[in-house]
């Protein structure tokens, strides 16, 4: 993200101006050998007629290029609202000419790798969060509506997004807000369900809002500070969750000591496999084309690999070496045999409009969840061009909260859980998709819409159909989370504020110089500090009572940015360095 400075947007459309053939005007005077006499008074009108030409000439020109300086400013600079519907019609504008490429450039090996790839990175955190949604609703909400919700909502958002390689799901922060909102229904002897679709109503009503006028401009207020921090968060909750799922293996009176060794084996051989071949593009073993196929099918064979061992353990060893799989529910139905659509009008009137109030607190939440995301998503590094103006991060934000909001409504009043852009699923599908070139550098990324598609068709393909569903119960939870474990560590490297952190344990003397090298060592260790600190305010705010005020602490990460530079906490030439796109 840039900040931008009117003079220079000024500056810079006088360049265009004065360069540019279209305002080229020569007024020299054309001369002729037949012009033998000239009196004096054409003399006298033709220099009346020269000046006032001029004259209209510098006016019209200093109106060009007020227009020509406003539209850059309104490229670089954009307000935070704009006219109705002026966001989502310029985000459409420049993505549905490219879209016959959308589909045409994802026929290729490495979608069909990255579609393989993301369909288990997509399925296993949707079993897993729908699980843990029917632990908190009592069953309201649960793996078939969370399975449900991440089939049909991620193929309409694959379909109708301006920014199709963002993959929505569901998260953390939503878990604890919806556990909150449960708390809420219990306290006030309200039913869940209808307390919990209003709120969706007045959400998906208020995203509506901040769609159609622009609203998501704020996030050009959001820093690398802000991504760092939001990033390294969703990373911290896939490597701890399966590092706890792992543990109690260990620990479950059900399980053995054999059951957790060999899940702790079966994890570890998971991830080792998908991170060593995903390396292997930067080796010099075999050919470009061989290392890049291993390469970018590395995630995949790690699953593979994972199955053939726990089955050779199974067939092996036996009952005492089966490891618990997939629990997806046979047939077709809610967790809880309810009708697919909430009785809305079961919530008292006054509870209706009171709903409003924790809709208020969801609005935040998913608004900066999705924004930050497709922030990260549209991130310079990744070199995309579909659809977006140079170096824009706020391109086909808005059109994507269109979608947003409207899939709210819909999960709302169907009692789905609500899905947002998940932040560790899109980097790594992004990454999956990105081309390097010999040297290991990333020159560009397939933009395309044909993995999503495919992606979340083969997920609905396991909720509707029994042959497909009973294939994914024979694949072990442990294979699952060395793919959490890869998921995790696969977004950290990029992330300066991890690697600074890493640099915290470095003898400055011999490490390898950084960006931020040039800058005292006391500043970089108190920036990444309050960096961590911030974290662990997140950790533990998400984890607490409070939880329902997750929200407000993410969006308090940009005021504070601002306040450390304005404080003179972290000086401005510092701040630039530490903090620069």
């Amino acid at each position: 993200m840039y900040l931008h400075k009117p003079h220079c947007a000024t500056a810079a459309a006088l360049a265009l101006l004065s360069v540019s053939p279209a305002f080229s005007f020569s007024f020299s005077p054309r001369l002729s050998l037949n012009h033998k006499l000239v009196r004096p008074r054409e003399v006298a009108n033709h220099a009346a007629s020269f000046s006032q030409l001029n004259g209209s000439f510098k006016k019209s020109s200093s109106l060009l290029m007020s227009d020509a300086a406003a539209a850059v400013v309104d490229d670089n600079d954009p307000p935070i609202f704009e006219g109705l519907l002026k966001g989502i019609t310029r985000d459409y504008k420049m993505r549905l000419p490219l879209y016959k490429s959308d589909i045409k450039d994802g026929l290729n090996t490495q979608c069909l790798a990255a579609i393989c790839f993301l369909f288990f990175a997509c399925l296993s955190p949707a079993i897993g969060f729908g699980s843990l949604f029917g632990a908190v609703t009592n069953g309201a909400i649960g793996t078939m509506e969370m399975v449900s919700s991440t089939a049909l909502c991620g193929f309409i958002y694959a379909l109708t997004s301006a920014q199709p390689l963002t993959i929505i799901g569901s998260t953390g922060p939503v878990l604890a807000f919806v556990a909150t909102l449960v708390q809420l229904a219990d306290k006030m002897s309200l039913p869940f369900l209808p307390l919990y679709a209003w709120t969706g109503i007045w959400t998906s009503g208020i995203l509506f809002l901040s769609s159609i006028t622009s609203a998501s401009n704020l996030v050009k207020y959001l820093t690398r500070f802000t991504d760092e921090i939001f990033s390294t968060l969703i990373s911290f909750i896939f490597v701890v969750e399966a590092v706890q799922n792992i543990g109690r293996s260990f620990t479950n009176p059900a399980s053995t000591f054999t059951k957790g060794l060999l899940t702790l084996i079966v994890a570890v051989s998971t991830y080792v496999t998908a991170n060593t071949l995903r390396g292997l593009r930067n080796t010099v073993y075999f050919t470009q084309g061989v290392r890049k196929n291993i390469s970018n099918f590395g995630p995949t064979i790690g699953v593979i690999a994972g199955v053939l061992i726990a089955n050779w353990a199974k067939v092996s060893q036996g009952a005492a070496a089966t490891l618990p799989s997939l629990s997806i529910p046979p047939t077709f139905a809610t967790t809880s045999g309810r009708p697919w659509l909430v009785p809305l009008m079961d919530l008292p009137v006054w509870a209706r409009w009171g709903a409003f109030v924790p809709a208020l607190m969801a609005t935040v939440l998913l608004f900066l969840d999705q924004n930050i995301t497709v922030r990260l998503v549209n991130n310079p590094q990744y070199k995309m061009e579909k659809g977006r103006r140079k170096n824009n991060m706020l391109d086909g934000m808005h059109a994507d909260m269109l979608i947003i909001s409207i899939l709210t409504f819909i999960t709302s009043i169907i009692g789905l859980p609500w899905l947002v852009a998940a932040t560790v699923r899109s980097i790594s599908h992004v990454r999956a998709l990105s081309i390097f070139d010999s040297a290991g550098k990333l020159k560009s990324t397939v933009e395309q819409r044909i993995t999503g598609l495919s992606i979340h068709t083969l997920i609905g393909a396991c909720v509707l159909f029994d042959k497909p569903r009973a294939i994914l119960t024979q694949i072990p939870k442990s294979v699952l989370m060395g793919l959490f474990l890869f998921l995790g560590t696969s977004a950290l490297p990029g992330n300066e504020m991890w690697e600074r952190m890493k640099e915290l344990f470095k003898d400055s003397k011999i490490a390898p110089k950084e960006r931020w090298s040039k800058i005292p060592r006391k500043v970089t260790m108190l920036f990444t500090a309050i960096q961590m600190g911030c974290l662990g305010a997140m950790v533990y705010v998400k984890e607490s009572p409070i939880g329902v005020l997750f929200p407000v602490v993410i969006a308090m990460l940009a005021p504070l940015r601002f306040w450390l530079e304005k404080s003179g906490v972290v000086k401005k030439e510092y701040m630039d360095i530490l903090d620069e796109e």
